[in-house]
């Protein structure tokens, strides 16, 4: 088994990256926060979760221990594979989502592409005992990511124009930054103002 791979970032895009190591390149999938992490960087240690089925042997990397830790917590629960789990990591830092599923928010699950109902609530069921232990054993850090966190009062809200963002096609996790910073800087705004604000800051 693969645990991390050290080396130059040979190729990168948004979703996946090629890493050398002692003349070897390794092709790993990864989500947007470990494509952001990785940017500008001519060396990286990435962690790897090796993802074995009777056709596939696929490579996902991760930029920190925490979102390898819950990216296998997420393929353990039924009907999630490893490219809809590597989705949701791209919708939301490690924080987030075990935020989200510590306070079974499902709305917020289900702006991810392909993720419904049922999987939504499925992931809270399964996990939210697991994250709390990843939680407790100091695996996942408390402290969302900067511009990351929306206050409980409007919560609400913001699940709301999130949602609404991101059928229009807009990249989840630049919707959630977005609105979070709109929320942060104007508490109590109203859905659709929040909608319009992102609007122009969004591209």
């Amino acid at each position: 088994m693969i645990a991390h791979i050290k080396g130059y970032v040979d190729e990168l895009t948004p979703t996946s990256a090629v890493i050398e190591a002692c003349g070897v390149g390794y092709e790993l999938t990864i989500s947007l926060n470990t494509f952001t992490a990785l940017q500008g960087k001519e060396t990286a240690k990435v962690y790897v979760c090796e993802v074995l089925r009777e056709d596939t042997h696929d490579l996902f990397g991760f930029f920190t221990r925490e979102e390898r830790a819950l990216f296998e917590a997420l393929i353990s629960v039924n009907g999630i594979g490893g490219q809809t789990a590597r989705m949701i990591l791209s919708a939301f830092s490690p924080a987030e989502l075990a935020d989200i599923i510590q306070n079974e928010q499902t709305a917020m699950l289900k702006s991810v592409k392909g993720i419904g109902p049922k999987a939504a609530a499925r992931i809270v069921l399964d996990l939210k005992d697991k994250v709390g232990q990843l939680l407790a054993g100091g695996v996942i850090d408390v402290a969302p990511a900067q511009g990351g966190h929306i206050a409980a009062a409007d919560r609400e809200q913001a699940e709301e124009a999130i949602g609404a963002l991101t059928i229009l096609g807009f990249q989840p996790a630049a919707v959630r930054k977005a609105v979070a910073n709109i929320v942060k800087e104007q508490p109590g705004i109203a859905v659709q103002q929040i909608i319009k604000t992102a609007l122009k800051v969004l591209k």
